[in-house]
């Protein structure tokens, strides 16, 4: 542990983040002139699983039909029925795995539905998202298409709340069988010849909730009879995941690892931020100051989240079998006025972006145990990648910051010790600046927000290792905390280039922008 020995220097908070392998620590700071961050080798390799970068798309308001899906006979220019503009802004970000087709909405899909002829499918009542009639034109064969020219994994959720063991069974012989039986004669019969590499399958989604209601003791017995029908074919390995806790439940947690520890191979957990409750959760675009300060507090708090639930699982785990999917997260805010009741479209501002860059620098930090993230959702719907409208889209703020963060996929955790100013209103403190570092091919990548929503930061980097030779990187900001793109403008928050001030050695300094999000990779000689 570094001790800062300045009389001038107050220190006011300290903070540890446990990566297992070695400790990234954060000293938050009363009164500092320049924030310092130290960056070296961790004592053992962990590798920032790219699926922390995952997306999550689920029928919910205009999230499939009019943004993901618009049919082949559509006027917009599209690529079997899925919009060109929408395809290739999500190609850009390298998605790893796409979640699909729930949410709430997973426990409520008969998968059968939406397979075989158009013209031949039910239409069904969407109960949980605005109790609107869907068609079912996207269904199994659309999704794994869109998987495949995205070049992504495909993450299935399966009905539990009210499907049947059976029907998860034959959705996955439908899926991965490669011989002959009713299911893959079925699928062939489709259009569909050889079966599809599913790599992940949720048993269930929020069964403490829209999901069944249920306790965790039940679902856990629930759970072990389902996942037992979840089968492995020949060829194909699925890797099956429980429904794990809402927040803070930690009990949910201590159950489901204490009983089927052995028959998972991940488990969720679901964490979404606002400023207000769940009856007013806050505006996404009117606030101040204080909404803007209590979000970065939200945020900053999925480090302790992770933490307490790591814990659970490391006791009854202790050899690191089970992955944690975050594979529900981001900002809910009330829906944007005059839009449609249940359909959960909200703006995005250059807060949001702030928020995200935290989760994903948490996520890497924690990237032992985090093998996964799924942010809700991709299009039209909470805390989005893209608007669209009609033949209109725009990108959002987050969208630019995940952009920005696909270098880490893949690549190999730093040790990050971060000295950093402390960021206050009205008596309350946080750090001003959040951080994660990564070894990559083309060099250190770090990713650094800074949470002050008034002042710039300086900060002095030292990286382990030879001189730096070269610095190149991008910062995302904005002229107000509630900056946003839309239609008319939508390029009022995009990323503009970040320049070193002064390198010298090892050692470079940066003025990172108020509320800012940047990213730069340093070369080494």
């Amino acid at each position: 542990m570094r001790i800062f020995k300045n009389a001038a220097i107050c220190i006011t908070a300290f903070l540890l983040f446990s990566a297992s392998a070695g400790i990234s620590e954060t000293v938050v700071m009363d009164d500092s002139d320049v924030n310092k961050l130290t960056i070296s080798e961790m004592s053992k390799p962990l590798v920032i699983a790219p699926e922390i970068y995952g997306h999550f798309a689920e029928h919910l308001g205009r999230c499939i039909y009019g943004g993901i899906w618009v049919g082949e006979e559509s006027d917009i220019p599209n690529v079997k029925g899925i919009p060109k503009d929408v395809l290739e802004a999500l190609r850009q970000l390298n998605i790893p795995v796409l979640r699909w087709p729930g949410g709430c909405f997973a426990d409520e899909y008969h998968w059968k539905d939406g397979i075989g002829p158009k013209d031949q499918r039910p239409e069904i009542v969407n109960t949980h998202w605005g109790m609107v009639t869907e068609d079912n034109s996207f269904g199994t064969h659309e999704f794994m298409r869109l998987c495949e020219l995205l070049d992504c994994e495909a993450y299935i959720a399966g009905n539990v709340g009210s499907g049947t063991p059976e029907e998860m069974m034959d959705w996955v012989e439908y899926l991965t069988f490669a011989g002959k039986s009713e299911m893959a004669n079925l699928r062939r019969q489709n259009g569909r010849k050889e079966p599809w590499d599913v790599k992940y399958f949720g048993v269930g989604n929020e069964n403490w909730g829209c999901g069944g209601n249920m306790t965790p003791e039940y679902y856990s017995d629930v759970y072990k009879r389902y996942q037992t029908y979840v089968k492995n074919y020949p060829g194909s390995r699925v890797k099956k995941i429980a429904c794990g806790p809402n927040s803070w439940d930690t009990r949910w947690m201590e159950v489901l690892m204490r009983n089927c520890r052995g028959k998972m191979d991940a488990i969720s957990l679901h964490y979404y931020i606002m400023t207000g409750g769940w009856g007013d959760k806050g505006s996404a675009t009117e606030f101040g100051e204080n909404d803007w300060f209590t979000l970065m507090d939200n945020a900053l708090k999925v480090r302790d989240l992770l933490a307490a639930h790591i814990k659970i699982m490391d006791k009854y785990d202790p050899d690191n079998k089970v992955e944690l999917y975050v594979d529900e997260w981001g900002a809910w805010w009330n829906r944007q006025p005059g839009s449609k009741p249940g359909f959960l479209y909200q703006q995005n501002t250059v807060r949001d972006a702030v928020s995200a860059g935290i989760f994903l620098n948490e996520f890497n930090r924690h990237c032992e145990r985090v093998k996964m993230a799924n942010i809700a959702q991709t299009v039209n719907v909470l805390q989005a990648m893209i608007l669209t409208k009609g033949e209109q889209m725009i990108l959002t703020p987050t969208y630019h910051v995940f952009e920005m963060f696909k270098h880490h996929q893949g690549g190999e955790l730093m040790d990050t010790r971060l000295q950093t100013s402390a960021y206050g209103l009205d008596g309350k403190k946080l750090p001003a600046l959040n951080v994660s570092a990564s070894k990559t091919e083309d060099g250190i990548y770090i990713t650094v927000c800074n949470l002050n929503h008034n002042s710039e930061e300086k900060v002095s980097i030292e990286i382990e290792g030879g001189d730096i030779s070269d610095v190149s990187g991008r910062t995302l900001t904005a002229d107000k905390i509630n900056s946003c793109n839309t239609f008319r403008s939508p390029e009022n928050v995009k990323p503009s280039p970040l320049e070193a001030e002064k390198v010298r050695g090892r050692t470079l300094t940066l003025e990172l922008p108020s509320k800012s999000v940047s990213a730069f990779v340093v070369k080494q000689e």
